[in-house]
């Protein structure tokens, strides 16, 4: 019996999966160099940016974090596999990197403790290889656990961001083409009818009772936490975001996104997938500096029938601070100056 290819695309990441969870240098460098094409493009959340190549990618990304947090591991809670309306094949992968922080990353503070880290990462495969990845690592989760989060706190839940309630992220084959298909679709039209406001209407213009479960959860990064239900996720998201950026949404020219599905769940990844400008006041604390903006979301739908019941969201906000002008880990090290360990000059460690 043949394996669809969605299926094999799945089965080929596993083994990286299982060479993250008992993390080994060796053997995580040698499933990267067996994975990733040579001309594999790998693009990170900032501050760690474009990686060309396996060895480099472990360099930049694995290594330091791997040297933070000896006991690494890393555990997946939705594991997924499709093709775009324009025929790309993607993998997306969203789980935790989680150990003890015992030495500082990225000039966050070591807290001798567990943490948790959660990433979303998509892979393109061509010809049985990787031929691009885009990953986003909730770094700013990091700097919360830390106490040392030197920005606006969220008007969302912060907390341990949860997999699936019902258990089954990990989408086995074979692959449910027609189901799939009609998952993919009833995304497309929620974000299509999202769209519609605040430029053709009021609230009602989205039909959010038509697409999102009464029940919802949406999960969005650490800096904008988790809103539950309809009015959680416009309160606590929705409402300050529109109302600093209204005109999201006008510059499809400017983004991209692919949309893929596997049976009940649905993804989305872009490179920038949106485009807005920030004009008003009142998102994470941000003064409206008129700056043209392009974001990174990469997100997880789970549908329960026609509705949406579980929506996992990354953005990579340290990107947006750098856009206008705000060098989050620059006011991270300023914290780091009054700790014992660290630099009272450089705020790093000594």
């Amino acid at each position: 019996m043949s394996t669809d290819r969605h299926t094999a695309h799945k089965a080929l990441l596993a083994p990286l999966r299982a060479a993250m969870y008992d993390f080994e240098e060796m053997a995580v460098r040698a499933e990267l160099e067996r994975l990733l094409s040579p001309a594999c493009g790998v693009r990170m959340c900032h501050p760690l940016g474009d990686i060309s190549g396996a060895d480099a990618f472990y360099d930049v990304a694995y290594k330091p974090l791997f040297a933070a947090l000896p006991d690494l591991e890393r555990r997946d809670t939705i594991v997924i596999a499709g093709q775009t309306p324009d025929g790309q094949d993607w993998v997306g992968c969203c789980g935790h990197y989680t150990g003890v922080f015992a030495a500082p990353w990225l000039d966050i503070p070591a807290t001798g403790h567990q943490v948790a880290m959660r990433f979303h990462e998509f892979y393109r495969f061509d010809g049985g290889r990787i031929t691009e990845m885009q990953a986003i690592w909730d770094i700013p989760e990091m700097m919360m656990q830390a106490s040392a989060w030197p920005m606006a706190p969220s008007l969302g839940r912060e907390w341990h961001v949860p997999g699936p309630a019902t258990q089954d992220g990990l989408v086995p084959g074979p692959y449910a083409g027609e189901l799939s298909d009609r998952t993919r679709q009833r995304v497309i039209e929620m974000l299509t009818a999202m769209k519609r406001h605040p430029m053709d209407g009021g609230p009602e213009v989205m039909e959010l009772e038509r697409y999102w479960h009464p029940r919802m959860t949406w999960y969005g990064p650490s800096g904008i936490g988790t809103g539950r239900g309809i009015a959680g996720f416009r309160n606590w998201h929705q409402i300050p975001y529109l109302n600093a950026m209204p005109d999201r949404g006008q510059y499809p020219e400017q983004t991209r996104a692919h949309f893929f599905a596997d049976g009940r769940y649905a993804a989305v990844t872009g490179w920038p997938n949106m485009m807005q400008t920030l004009t008003g006041d009142g998102w994470m604390g941000l003064a409206p500096t008129g700056t043209r903006l392009s974001m990174r979301s990469l997100d997880f739908w789970r549908l329960e029938g026609d509705l949406i019941r579980e929506n996992w969201v990354m953005v990579d906000l340290l990107d947006t601070y750098r856009q206008i002008g705000i060098d989050v880990f620059a006011r991270l090290r300023e914290f780091n100056k009054a700790r014992s360990g660290f630099s009272r000059e450089t705020g790093r460690p000594l």
